[in-house]
């Protein structure tokens, strides 16, 4: 199961919800007008909010609270519009009983499919959990919400046993469907589901974020920012996470002394990637995170200190890397980093992969 963008879980809303405004404003658009879809499938990474975004829109969707808002709650949430013209709520209050309900897991009509197996949502777990259960008309809110978290899981049966509820749904029901790939899910499904794609999030909107709710300096709010490839919760977790703080340091440690360095130390520190379970990918990125500083630092000159370089903290290294290294060995070096990617992708030698990249360094 997916991770949320605030551990607050109790706490969030959609102002919580960081760099998607396209995505919540559709969700709060269909409340507004009154145009709540039976089935929506919100497709993105892993981390990235899915189950955030489907537990604030059930929430919103069940709210008892009042219709309109007060001061505070408007001025707290910074959201525009918190009702439409008749007084429907967009957001969840967070303080009725509904909402108490949803925040502690216990809410009657928000039901979370769940499965034994870890790797398969079987055509039990959905006839069990939704087909048996969607005729029975909801206990107390307006709708009867079921949220299936990694869809992708379910199995051709299971597709197509939810297929024949989707296909004649109670005007009550609303499914969300949470997936990281929606292509594992049949046509049939796609054409009866408003889809929804979590984008990549802008990284100086992850670095105000992180600096402002994680409480982390500048510098380790660009790194992690730089990392997450654009999915907060993945930078949410590398702000916490000591593992990418340990590579980082021996990483940083290799490309400030690999030009001294004699081949047998270059292959100690291939295998200590493997013997430490390092992220392959992570790896890569921060050797190439590193040479794109040198580049920038060169073209910057004298001034480094208002260069745009992600490793702030190791100017003084890097004045020395960009001394050392030429426009054409840098531009050398990032396609040779490029080259080891695709290598490894493609499943080629792994340590003689990293070792010819790790020479393409040293000569410089």
């Amino acid at each position: 199961m997916e991770t949320n963008m605030n551990t607050e879980q109790g706490c969030v809303t959609w102002s919580d919800v960081v760099g998607l405004t396209q995505l919540t404003d559709n969700l709060c658009s269909a409340i507004k007008y009154n145009k709540i879809s039976h089935a929506y499938l919100i497709q993105g990474e892993k981390l990235s909010g899915k189950r955030m975004i489907a537990d604030i829109f059930a929430r919103a969707l069940q709210c008892e609270g009042d219709k309109a808002p007060s001061e505070q709650q408007a001025t707290l949430f910074d959201f525009e519009e918190t009702k439409n013209d008749t007084g429907v709520k967009m957001r969840p209050c967070n303080q009725c009983r509904s909402c108490k309900q949803a925040i502690n897991g216990n809410h009657p009509d928000i039901i979370y499919v769940t499965h034994e197996k870890p790797n398969v949502i079987s055509v039990d777990n959905i006839r069990q959990q939704v087909n048996g259960d969607i005729s029975i008309k909801p206990y107390s809110g307006d709708y009867k919400i079921y949220i299936i978290d990694e869809a992708e899981k379910m199995n051709v049966q299971a597709q197509n046993a939810l297929l024949k509820t989707l296909e004649e749904p109670p005007e009550y029901a609303v499914i969300l469907l949470l997936t990281t790939r929606a292509e594992a899910m049949l046509q049939t499904i796609l054409s009866r589901c408003v889809v929804l794609t979590i984008k990549p999030v802008p990284d100086d909107l992850i670095k105000q974020y992180l600096m402002r709710q994680v409480q982390i300096p500048d510098y380790r709010a660009s790194i992690c920012a730089s990392f997450a490839r654009g999915n907060v919760g993945r930078a949410i977790e590398l702000a916490a996470n000591e593992v990418f703080d340990h590579m980082k340091s021996v990483v940083l440690g290799l490309l400030k002394h690999i030009t001294d360095m004699e081949i047998n130390q270059i292959a100690a520190e291939v295998k200590k990637i493997t013997e430490e379970k390092f992220d392959t990918n992570d790896y890569l990125d921060l050797c190439f995170i590193w040479f794109r500083d040198v580049l920038l630092y060169k073209a910057c000159g004298n001034s480094g200190g208002q260069c745009p370089v992600i490793f702030k903290e190791e100017l003084t290294d890097l004045a020395s890397a960009a001394r050392y290294y030429s426009y054409e060995a840098i531009e050398r070096i990032i396609r040779a980093i490029d080259r080891a990617r695709s290598r490894i992708a493609a499943n080629v030698n792994f340590d003689l992969t990293m070792e010819l990249m790790f020479l393409d360094m040293k000569a410089g």
